[in-house]
C-alpha cells in the first residue's frame, strides 16, 4: 500500500504552518517503505502527481476547532464536508485536487490536525503546538502502522 503524507499550511503564519513543520520532521527521519512525505505548504496542486498513485493519504494541518491549543484531531477524509465550487485558483482544497486525478475509486485517508494557538505573522510555532509535534508524529506512525521511530529534527525543536 502506498501512503502519502502531506504537510500543508502556511509557514509564515505561526501555527498555521504546523503541517509543514511536521512534514520536515518526518522527512528528516527514516520513513517506512511505501510511505512518501511531501511538504506542499499552500501549493496543494503540487501534490497532484503523488495523489494519482497513492492508495492512502494522511494530511497534516492546523484545525481550528475551538479546543485547547496543541490538541490533535483525527478526521476521516470521507467525513469532511466538500466544497461545491472553486472561487479562484487559490480556492483549491484537497478534494478538488483529488478530483483532478481522475480517480474512479475513493481515496482512503485521514486528516491529522493540531489546534492552533497563534496564527499571525511568525515562522515559529507557539509553545503549545511545538510541544504537540511529538504526539502528531506518533499519530502519523500509528496511521501507517509502523514501528519506525520518527524523531524531531533539532532545528525544529529550537535546540
Amino acid at each position: 500500500m502506498k501512503t502519502l503524507v502531506l504537510g500543508i499550511g502556511n509557514l509564515l503564519l505561526g501555527d498555521e504552518g504546523v503541517g509543514v513543520h511536521a512534514a520536515h520532521a518526518l522527512m528528516a527521519s527514516d520513513c517506512p517503505e511505501g510511505v512518501t512525505v511531501l511538504e506542499v505548504g499552500t501549493a496543494i496542486l503540487d501534490a497532484l502527481p503523488a495523489l494519482e498513485t497513492a492508495d492512502r493519504v494522511i494530511i497534516l494541518d492546523a484545525i481550528k476547532a475551538d479546543g485547547t491549543p496543541g490538541s490533535i484531531y483525527r478526521i476521516p477524509l470521507n467525513g469532511c464536508q466538500q466544497k461545491t465550487s472553486i472561487a479562484s485558483m487559490h480556492g483549491f482544497d484537497i478534494f478538488s485536487v483529488i478530483a483532478l486525478t481522475g480517480r474512479k475509486e475513493k481515496l482512503d485517508g485521514v486528516i491529522l490536525g493540531v489546534e492552533p494557538s497563534y496564527m499571525g505573522w511568525s515562522m515559529e510555532l507557539s509553545p503549545q503546538v511545538k510541544a504537540a509535534l511529538p504526539a502528531l508524529l506518533d499519530a502519523v506512525r500509528s496511521e501507517v502502522g509502523s514501528s519506525a521511530a520518527y524523531t524531531l529534527h533539532p532545528l525544529l525543536m529550537g535546540r
